[in-house]
């Protein structure tokens, strides 16, 4: 009589890319809603709790070369880091506000680790899977908020970068597409290019627009 086939072990099955992990929070901060050109950036970080990253505050309060410093460390250090970012003609079309919170949603959405909880900068929540708290001054402090903070404004300062070499006469390397005087000078000098926000006010008084929403909502 033969043998009984033996049945082969069962594999495990394989990890996705994505798990989500107890205990784990994420900081959520946006770069770019006052420009008037260039996309809306959010980044979203987990720091380890276990490696000390020194110096972490708000991007704005720290210099270009400690920005790009830190930036480092964190990609570093980080348990994971993720950048989300809302298009040119999606700020058109929803609005600054919505479009900053598409970006925050894509920068969580795209994290690698699941996190428990989210923090975020502000006193708005995207949509999230997730429990999420708006904290108002978060990135003076809260770690990874800072952390993603300068995450997501040296990701936008280097976008600035590419669009300055691809449109040199609006100074987007200086200004970072601020409206200041220098940049609405060469708007109304040059025209808008095709990076420019045709919802923000000094770009469509420049083009001659009809009214949109106030694009501060």
């Amino acid at each position: 009589m033969p043998e009984p086939r033996r049945r082969r072990p069962s594999l495990p099955e394989q990890l996705g890319l994505c798990w989500d992990v107890p205990g784990l929070m994420a900081g959520v901060d946006e770069a770019g809603r006052g420009p008037l050109a260039g996309p809306v950036i959010a980044a979203a970080v987990i720091l380890n709790d276990a490696v000390c990253i020194r110096g972490l505050a708000d991007s704005k309060v720290l210099s270009p070369a400690t920005r790009e410093r830190l930036y480092d460390e964190i990609r570093a250090k980080a348990l994971c880091c993720s950048v989300g970012e809302a298009s040119v003609e999606e700020i058109d079309r929803l609005n600054i506000l919505q479009a900053t919170l598409l970006a925050m949603r894509r920068a969580v959405d795209g994290l690698r680790l699941v996190p428990a909880r989210v923090l975020i900068d502000g006193n708005r929540l995207p949509v999230l899977r997730m429990p999420a708290q708006a904290i108002v001054g978060g990135d003076a402090v809260v770690q990874a908020i800072s952390a993603a903070s300068i995450i997501a404004k040296v990701h936008r300062d280097r976008l600035c970068l590419q669009l300055d070499a691809l449109h040199p006469h609006y100074g987007f390397a200086e200004h970072k597409g601020y409206p200041t005087r220098d940049h609405l000078a060469a708007l109304r000098t040059h025209g808008a290019c095709v990076a420019h926000r045709r919802s923000f006010r000094p770009v469509r008084e420049v083009l001659g627009l009809s009214a949109f929403e106030d694009d501060a909502t």
